[in-house]
């Protein structure tokens, strides 16, 4: 049994996502119907609704007569992202203390032990999580019972943030802060204790915008400073 177009176009998709986020295909990359017609040996109708999920994503620019590429994200959008993102998840956080509380410390604990470990190995790096089903925002918008904040996030904020951080993937030194950040604010949600929880994630992002900005900077001037 063959797919369906809209099967194909949502495997495609997939395909693609997973490129543009990893890495493989950069922000600016040319994403030619053609070309990915023949790399993938379908039609360019599947080609086309591929790139329109990916747009609707907000990880593919489409300019019409120019064609579509991976999108770039400048400062002022990565900044609206993140004031999207820190009202949206100090909502989860407080709303997953009400929901979750101390039946969320096994799964926490597990997380964190998780993380811990890749700090330790990369002690300089990035905090840099390997799956969303490991991911600790993930978790708390699932433990928050939302299920719009859960998709506002995993399937539009989040894909936006991990091609941002394709640019930016390393911030020195964050990694360690920001788990000392995620055991505070699952404390917090293990005590059950909503304000505190939503404050502390707050100030999470608000730290995590702060170092990725001076990133931002710093990558605007080496540009610069190449041309």
């Amino acid at each position: 049994m063959t797919e369906s177009r809209t099967l194909v176009s949502e495997r495609l998709a997939a395909e693609l996502r997973d490129d543009i986020l990893c890495g493989a295909l950069v922000p600016g990359s040319r994403l030619g119907e053609m070309a990915l017609a023949e790399r993938f040996a379908v039609s360019r109708g599947p080609v086309r609704a591929a790139l329109g999920l990916l747009s609707e994503a907000g990880i593919v620019q489409i300019v019409p007569n120019s064609g579509a590429r991976v999108r770039i994200i400048g400062r002022s959008d990565a900044r609206a992202l993140y004031q999207v993102r820190t009202a949206l998840e100090a909502e989860a956080a407080t709303l997953a203390a009400s929901n979750a509380g101390r039946h969320a410390a096994p799964r926490f604990r597990q997380l964190l032990d998780q993380h811990g470990a890749q700090i330790a190995a990369h002690p300089e790096g990035a905090y840099l999580q390997a799956s969303s089903d490991r991911d600790f925002h993930v978790v708390i918008a699932e433990l928050s019972g939302n299920p719009l904040i859960l998709r506002y996030l995993t399937r539009e904020l989040y894909p936006q943030l991990s091609l941002l951080r394709v640019k930016h993937r390393n911030v020195t030194g964050r990694g360690a802060v920001a788990l000392k950040e995620h055991e505070r604010i699952a404390a917090a949600i293990i005590d059950g204790d909503g304000e505190i929880a939503g404050l502390l994630m707050r100030r999470h992002i608000r730290n995590s915008w702060t170092a990725l900005e001076m990133q931002l900077s710093q990558t605007e001037q080496e540009d610069e400073t190449r041309t």
